[in-house]
């Protein structure tokens, strides 16, 4: 099971894509980083409008759920330039940044299928337990959304299309960086 706190409270959960995670339009990654239903491996169920409130919280304080690199606080990697409940679950979309050494990286490995799991940092702020003892989460304070290597929820899927260019493009930034990286050290 991966579950555990990051900070007092702070919990995290892993998301399977259902089609490799690729890059669009450059650098955009979309879809689902909860599914509502599904059981994740650690056995907790995300309801319908567990994120409303924590949405509608953060848009009113105009501040917006971040995109970290392994849920590392010290390595943002883009912006979730969309973050919304719909009737499946937590749909995001956003930019990795090219400009950030970790945004290039990400960026390579989701083009080679390397990375593809999204995993959101949360606190629980109302959960019950059903007749199985899993975990039914109805209200979660959401403060990030990470690439991942390792997703909680196998079910859920992140989806998004790389233009044919545009993953040939990251694929030989990446060899490139490599090659650059074995030459400075030495190797």
């Amino acid at each position: 099971m991966i579950h555990d706190d990051w900070g007092p409270g702070l919990e995290r959960k892993f998301c399977q894509p259902e089609a490799p995670l690729s890059l669009q339009e450059g650098a955009v990654i979309a879809g689902y980083a909860s599914l509502f239903g599904a059981a994740d491996q650690g056995g907790d169920i995300v309801a319908p409008g567990a994120y409303a409130a924590s949405l509608k919280r953060l848009a009113g304080e105009g501040r917006q759920v971040k995109m970290l690199w392994q849920h590392d606080a010290a390595q943002p990697i883009g912006v979730w330039d969309e973050v919304r409940e719909d009737a499946r679950g937590l749909f995001v979309k956003g930019r990795l940044l090219a400009e950030v050494a970790k945004g290039r990286e990400a960026a390579a490995l989701v083009a080679a299928g390397a990375i593809d799991g999204l995993s959101i940092g949360y606190r629980t702020r109302r959960a019950s337990k059903d007749a199985s003892g899993r975990r039914l989460l109805s209200e979660l304070e959401l403060w990030e959304v990470s690439l991942v290597t390792f997703p909680m929820l196998p079910e859920a899927r992140v989806g998004a299309k790389a233009g044919d260019g545009a993953e040939a493009l990251w694929r030989e930034m990446a060899e490139a960086l490599e090659g650059a990286r074995h030459v400075l050290a030495g190797a």
